[in-house]
């Protein structure tokens, strides 16, 4: 899910006006026995995790939000940039900070715009080069929206996916893949210009049907906060049929806050929510999930413990 930006996004509401509409940050969870690694996540100013609460409260930066997090057990995070600068930030915090990794990509709802003007071919070529740099280990997040893009930006949207999946393939890295709404869609271009070795359903919302689909072609389902909704029955049909070894997490803070605290703004600190939810569904012990899922993640992106650029 996520936010795109072109020049100023809004997409989503602000993380400010979340908070002054739902409140601030919720408490700390309960410690994960486990680490498990946040393969999705938006931590960057622009997001608006930084705003003060309706009462005052102090804001969170990203080390703050890192520091939450690791007293929880969440060991690292993936943050995904939505833009060049976004993705900039990204890759420039992951050089220095070894709790983070990046993505870099131009969201899919930024690509019409983009097109209009005759920037895109321009932004995507920065997107490649940050790729290069050390520490991004996944191209994302790109892909297809076909809820908020109507007909007359699709062509823009696929044009660019192809392009983002042709820099995973080139720099050798994952692909993080949005998806509302464009399932078919985003199989049949993976399909036809060749998928990169591996591939993130990033915030999955699909049946269990697409999720055999999916797993059929060796990708990965990440679940967010998402799977814990009352009304997302469809998510956990799918999460019951998806192999362990196929299964990543995600709290795409500051969106999709898992229950008990939707409405609230979201942070990788809350993952132990999603996770233990997790568990539950699927009868099993959340520390067993946990290993699973971390090692998966370690599969997909390499080692947080590679030595940053820079000292903290």
């Amino acid at each position: 899910m996520g936010p795109s930006n072109v020049e100023g996004r809004q997409i989503e509401e602000s993380a400010g006006a979340r908070a002054a509409k739902y409140g601030h940050f919720p408490p700390m969870p309960e410690p994960l026995t486990v680490g498990v690694y946040d393969n999705h996540t938006h931590l960057d100013p622009e997001v608006g995790t930084t705003q003060p609460g309706p009462d005052g409260e102090p804001p969170l930066d990203y080390l703050e939000q890192l520091d939450r997090a690791s007293a929880v057990g969440v060991r690292g995070v993936v943050q995904v940039g939505t833009d060049v600068e976004t993705s900039r930030w990204s890759a420039e915090v992951a050089a220095r900070e070894p709790r983070v990794l990046a993505a870099v990509a131009i969201h899919p709802n930024a690509t019409p715009e983009l097109e209009t003007g005759r920037k895109l071919d321009e932004h995507i070529e920065q997107i490649y080069e940050l790729a290069g740099m050390p520490r991004v280990r996944a191209v994302g997040e790109t892909g297809l929206d076909y809820f908020r893009t109507g007909e007359d930006g699709r062509d823009a949207q696929r044009r660019s996916f192809e392009q983002h999946i042709d820099i995973a393939k080139q720099r050798g890295i994952a692909l993080q893949i949005h998806d509302r709404d464009a399932h078919r869609d985003i199989v049949d271009v993976l399909k036809r210009v060749g998928a990169p070795e591996r591939v993130v359903l990033h915030c999955f919302s699909g049946d269990a049907e697409f999720a055999q689909l999916c797993v059929d072609q060796g990708w990965y389902l990440s679940f967010a906060g998402t799977v814990t909704f009352k009304n997302a029955q469809n998510l956990r049909d799918a999460l019951e049929i998806t192999p362990r070894s196929r299964v990543l997490i995600e709290t795409d803070a500051p969106y999709l806050t898992p229950m008990p605290h939707r409405g609230k703004l979201n942070g990788p600190y809350l993952l132990p929510h999603t996770l233990r939810f997790m568990a539950d569904f699927l009868g099993t012990d959340a520390s067993m999930l946990a290993a699973q899922i971390a090692s998966n993640t370690e599969l997909v992106y390499g080692s947080w413990s590679d030595e940053p650029v820079q000292a903290r």
